[in-house]
């Protein structure tokens, strides 16, 4: 239960008790500001509180962006303001500031205090989140005849139209925008009206994908169209758990978790159901659903270390390069934007490929042409995104090359190489981690299977992983570093299990890789989150990304083939175990322990 507390005479015929209720709150009254401050100290200490001016007159759904916003520890709209537990502090102190520290008891202390705390919070350094009302209503009228135009105005406003548009993500692909959002926010509305969560219906579209997965995995026509709009339908549910959780503001940490590594989940697993299918009718693309699956990885490693790389920076220099100004050209054209979303393969574009390549053609044709698709997708925004790394001016922060270095992945035996700091080494960190990746997957993918030079090309990259990271990350193509790891580790797990050339080898290798990027995944969403990345020792547990090359090359040349496929299976295994075990853990106690609620707004792929 959280607690409002009303300042001033209750207006007679006002709802807003009544909305205050319907958000979930228990109303106080507080006459005066000496009334206030006892009723806020009044309130348990692990409850949200909010201030609201009891002339109030605006929308509902204004008091719920502004009052009850899980993400952010503090929030306002005119004539309220909110704070979780951790705010509450400065709540307070805000309050004794607007008042002048001694509680005056006044009419003119009590009018407009809320919005008087609001300023006095900002004013301590702490941040306020205030909502984009939009045409939502928020006000506080000063007489009957502003009351009455504002109650006017509310009434000419459909609040829940307003609430059903805003539901849906303000950027997103032509596929969902135009083909699901019409109608899956009505779904969004109808869960929230039976009381379901956000994290049910995320764990239905799982379900229903995986489902999909078995369907393509029986091999059968009839299969293979059930399981294409049974993707497509786990997309409409994917769709629709974050616009319940922008409906009814249902943010969590847990949930935020959920949806990102259940939407990687669904679509690896129906890559494998897609595997499964061609082989029960004589066909083998194992090692197409692997490609599709460590391209699509890479794919995301770009998009979230160039992001990572600067976000510090982005709001402090503008980027004027002139690949900056093209992209602010075309984005001034309608029809371009749509043209650019569409081209870089988001993810509802790619899951409608899918699906219906899926009913229509045959497995390897749908991952043959997945994987040119993301190839060009890949190539696209790769390349603006260094056009724009190299014309810009801004300077990389310490967060923003720890973060870069946390993505990197690396390991001990990196690290100790890292740690010599060799004199004399200028190359570009990004060219070293290219030449490393380069060779071992090389070596890999021209040797036969057995060869003692894919060992010596391991260790090569053992030493040149640590190399790259001897220096912070702060060049300006320093973000392709992790990128390029992936790609490498990835990659010669790929490589090593083709050569093997027996049966089983590249189902173990997509478990294995399936794993790994699970982990990657992983920190990726701990960054983001502002936890920062796994703790050093899972990192040493599993070998970093250059340990665990090593380990796969060693397994190569000392192995016969059909070893190999069980050292593969048993390292898959084992990391899965470990990194599973500590992420439920690590995410389920920051969910207990209500860490900040982290809801990707802008992330279509």
């Amino acid at each position: 239960m959280s607690t409002a507390i009303l300042t001033g005479q209750p207006v007679p015929g006002s709802p807003l008790e009544g909305d205050l209720r319907s958000l979930g709150f228990d109303v106080r009254i507080a006459s005066d500001a000496a009334e206030t401050e006892t009723l806020l100290a009044a309130v348990p200490a692990g409850q949200r509180v909010a201030v609201v001016d009891a002339r109030f007159v605006g929308h509902a759904h204004a008091l719920r962006l502004g009052l009850t916003d899980p993400r952010f520890a503090a929030s306002a709209v005119p004539g309220a303001v909110s704070a979780k537990p951790e705010a509450r502090a400065g709540l307070t102190r805000a309050l004794r500031t607007a008042t002048g520290g001694n509680g005056g008891g006044s009419t003119t202390a009590v009018e407009a205090l809320a919005d008087h705390i609001a300023e006095a919070i900002e004013a301590e350094g702490q941040d306020v989140h205030r909502p984009d009302l939009g045409t939502l209503v928020a006000t506080v009228p000063s007489d009957p005849q502003a009351r009455n135009e504002a109650r006017q105005a509310v009434a000419a406003v459909d609040e829940e139209a307003v609430r059903l548009r805003t539901a849906v993500k303000s950027r997103d692909g032509f596929f969902t925008t135009y083909c699901i959002s019409p109608y899956s926010r009505h779904i969004a509305r109808w869960c929230a009206r039976r009381g379901l969560t956000p994290n049910q219906v995320t764990t239905a579209s799982l379900l229903t994908a995986l489902i999909a997965a078995g369907c393509a995995a029986t091999g059968t026509r009839g299969g293979f169209v059930a399981a294409g709009l049974l993707l497509l339908f786990s997309f409409v549910l994917d769709c629709t758990d974050g616009q319940l959780a922008r409906y009814s503001l249902q943010y969590s940490t847990l949930g935020a978790w959920l949806d990102a590594t259940f939407d990687r989940a669904k679509e690896y697993a129906y890559y494998a159901g897609l595997a499964l299918g061609a082989a029960r009718g004589g066909d083998d693309v194992w090692a197409l659903a692997l490609g599709a699956m460590v391209l699509q990885t890479c794919r995301h490693v770009v998009d979230f270390s160039f992001n990572e790389a600067n976000a510090d920076s982005i709001a402090a220099t503008a980027n004027t390069s002139p690949t900056a100004a093209l992209s602010d050209k075309l984005d001034s054209v309608g029809w371009t934007v749509w043209v650019r979303r569409m081209i870089v393969l988001p993810i509802g574009e790619r899951w409608a490929m899918i699906a219906v390549l899926t009913a229509v053609t045959t497995p390897r044709i749908t991952l043959t042409v997945l994987i040119i698709g993301c190839a060009l997708a890949a190539c696209y925004t790769t390349a603006g995104r260094v056009l724009r790394s190299l014309t810009r001016k801004a300077t990389r922060t310490d967060r923003a090359a720890q973060a870069l270095a946390d993505l990197a992945d690396n390991g001990p035996l990196a690290s100790a190489f890292a740690a010599l700091k060799p004199a004399g080494l200028s190359l570009p960190a990004p060219v070293i981690a290219f030449v490393g990746g380069a060779v071992i997957v090389c070596v890999a993918a021209f040797t036969s299977y057995g060869s003692p030079w894919v060992v010596v090309a391991a260790v090569i990259y053992v030493v040149t992983s640590g190399l790259a990271l001897a220096r912070p990350l702060k060049g300006p193509l320093d973000w392709l570093v992790p990128p390029f790891f992936r790609v490498a580790e990835y990659g010669t797990v790929l490589v090593l299990a083709v050569n093997a050339d027996v049966n089983g080898a590249l189902p173990a290798a997509f478990g294995l890789v399936a794993a790994v990027a699970y982990h990657h995944y992983d920190t990726v969403y701990r960054i983001k989150g502002g936890t920062g990345a796994p703790p050093h020792w899972l990192v040493r547990a599993i070998g970093g990304q250059e340990g665990r090359v090593l380990v796969v090359a060693l397994a190569a040349a000392l192995l016969h083939n059909t070893d190999f496929t069980v050292a593969l299976t048993a390292l898959a295994v084992a990391v899965a175990l470990v990194v599973l075990v500590e992420s439920i853990r690590f995410w389920v106690t920051a969910h207990k322990r209500g860490a900040p609620a982290v809801h990707d707004e802008g992330e279509p792929a």
